[in-house]
């Protein structure tokens, strides 16, 4: 397996690979038990640009989807994901951004609002039904304050992209009904990972 892996297929879709960074350290998180996913080793030496990961796409005709999710929170690096999601938009792509939906806490901005036009979907982890839970379950660096931020985030997004989706990993003690009321009330998608999943 090759390092500084960009870009990587799995079905019909493109995957991106844009950082090993994440605010939360999570503890059913796949980068806790394996180097990869499908064959792909997903540690980076190096973060690509703009065009390395143009480069790595290649002709986005052939794929159904292109989607940010690597093993690291791409919205870290949101003005690539804004700026790459523009270009891929342009060529014909259907775009998609899986995040931990803390952009707006990191960056001090309103990060939906400039993913507007060239975004189709996003898919935000929820993982818990309250902060207390979501600290224990995510560990993220900013404390409690990012479930909030995280829902926040998720409501913009519903302003302005055309789908989103809040998505829980099945753990004990997790409360799937309470997850699932938060999702509707935002007019919000919901999907249910089993913890399993996560590590195949």
């Amino acid at each position: 397996m090759s390092k500084n892996v960009y870009a990587y297929q799995i079905g019909d879709s493109i995957y991106l690979n844009i950082t090993n960074k994440c605010t939360n350290k999570c503890v059913f998180c796949i980068r806790q038990a394996k180097e990869g996913i499908a064959g792909y080793d997903l540690w980076l030496d190096k973060e690509p640009d703009l065009n390395e990961l143009l480069l790595a796409v290649g002709d986005v005709s052939q794929y159904r989807e292109v989607v940010f999710c690597g093993y690291g929170e791409p919205l870290i690096r949101a003005d690539l994901v804004i700026e790459t999601s523009r270009v891929l938009k342009k060529l014909g792509a259907s775009v998609r951004i899986d995040t931990n939906g803390q952009a707006d806490l990191i960056h001090g901005r309103d990060i939906a609002s400039e993913l507007a036009g060239s975004v189709d979907a996003v898919s935000i982890s929820l993982n818990a039904p309250d902060a207390l839970q979501y600290v224990s379950l995510c560990q993220p660096q900013m404390g409690e304050e990012a479930y909030g931020a995280m829902l926040k985030f998720a409501a913009s997004c519903k302003k302005h992209i055309p789908k989103v989706t809040l998505s829980v990993v099945r753990l004990p003690g997790v409360d799937i009904k309470k997850c699932r009321e938060i999702a509707v009330n935002l007019g919000a998608e919901f999907i249910i990972r089993e913890y399993l999943d996560v590590f195949t």
